[in-house]
C-alpha cells in the first residue's frame, strides 16, 4: 500500500513536470482552435485591402450602367476629335484630350498627379440640386466638362476615364464611395494602383493620398472593370489617434441602413 501510494505520487509529479515544461502546447491540444495557416491571410486586391461582393442591381448599379451607356457615345466623339482636332466641334472633347495628352507625357505618379490636378481645375464644385434640380445625378466626362461644374462623383468619373485613356490598365483603376464619418456624407474618389499601392484622387485636394493614410472615412462601394461591388463589413478608417470605437458603432448602423442610390457628398 505504501509503495503504491508512493508510485502514484511519483507519476503525478512526472505529469505535473511535463505540463509545466510543455505548457501551452498541450493545453491548446485539449481545446481545439480554428485552423490558422502559417501564411498571413491574403489581402484583397481592392483599395483598402478589403473584400467586396458584386452588386447586380440597385440604385448605384443603375447609375453606373447609365454612365457607361453615355461613355460609349463619348468615346466615339473623342476618337473623331482625336483624328481631326481642327474639325472637332466639341470644346469639351478637346479639353479632355489635352488633359490626357499632358498625362501621357509623364510617367508613374506624375501621370496620376497631372490628371488629378487638371480635372480638379477644369471643374468647379457645384451640387446636383443646384445644377440639375435633383440629387445624385451621375454625369459622363464630356457632359461634366461642357457644363464646367459637378460634384464629387463627376470628378471621380472624369478622372477614371482620363486615367484609362492615358494608359492605365483597367485592373488598376477604381471609383470608391466612402462614408464621411464626421459629417455623415457620402464622398466619391477615383483610385489608381501604382507599384502595388492604391492612391486616391480627390476633388478636395491636389495631393494624392494612399488608401492606408485616409482617416475618418468608411469605404462602402467600389466600381471598376468588374462593375459595382459593395465592401463586406468595412471597418472605420480611424482618426490619427485611433479613437474609433464609439464612432464605429454609429457608422455601422448608418452603412447598414444606407440606400446605395443616396446622394453622394461633394
Amino acid at each position: 500500500m505504501g509503495s503504491s501510494v508512493y508510485a502514484r505520487a511519483w507519476r503525478a509529479c512526472i505529469v505535473a513536470c511535463g505540463l509545466a515544461w510543455f505548457g501551452p502546447g498541450d493545453l491548446r491540444a485539449e481545446t481545439p482552435e480554428p485552423f490558422a495557416s502559417a501564411e498571413p491571410a491574403e489581402r484583397s486586391v481592392e483599395p483598402f485591402g478589403l473584400s467586396a461582393s458584386p452588386l447586380s442591381s440597385g440604385g448605384l448599379t443603375d447609375k453606373w450602367l447609365g454612365v457607361q451607356r453615355r461613355l460609349d457615345d463619348e468615346m466615339v466623339q473623342l476618337a473623331l476629335c482625336e483624328g481631326d482636332r481642327d474639325g472637332c466641334a466639341s470644346p469639351a472633347a478637346l479639353k479632355f484630350l489635352d488633359i490626357v495628352d499632358a498625362a501621357r507625357s509623364r510617367e508613374g505618379r506624375a501621370r496620376l498627379g497631372e490628371i488629378n490636378r487638371a480635372i480638379n481645375l477644369a471643374i468647379r464644385p457645384i451640387s446636383d440640386l443646384v445644377q440639375h434640380g435633383q440629387t445624385d445625378v451621375w454625369t459622363s466626362p464630356l457632359a461634366t466638362l461642357a457644363r464646367g461644374g459637378g460634384d464629387c462623383e463627376d470628378y471621380a468619373i472624369a478622372k477614371f476615364v482620363a486615367l484609362r485613356r492615358a494608359g492605365l490598365a483597367p485592373e488598376d483603376l477604381r471609383i470608391v464611395v466612402l462614408r464621411d464619418t464626421i459629417h455623415g456624407d457620402d464622398h466619391a474618389v477615383a483610385a489608381a494602383r501604382l507599384d502595388g499601392h492604391w492612391l486616391t484622387l480627390d476633388n478636395r485636394r491636389m495631393a494624392m493620398v494612399e488608401d492606408a493614410d485616409i482617416r475618418n472615412f468608411r469605404p462602402t462601394f467600389v466600381i471598376g472593370h468588374h462593375g459595382v461591388m459593395r465592401y463586406d463589413d468595412p471597418p472605420l478608417l480611424s482618426d490619427a489617434s485611433g479613437n474609433n470605437s464609439m464612432v464605429s458603432l454609429v457608422v455601422s448602423s448608418l452603412v447598414a441602413s444606407a440606400d446605395p442610390s443616396s446622394e453622394r457628398g461633394n
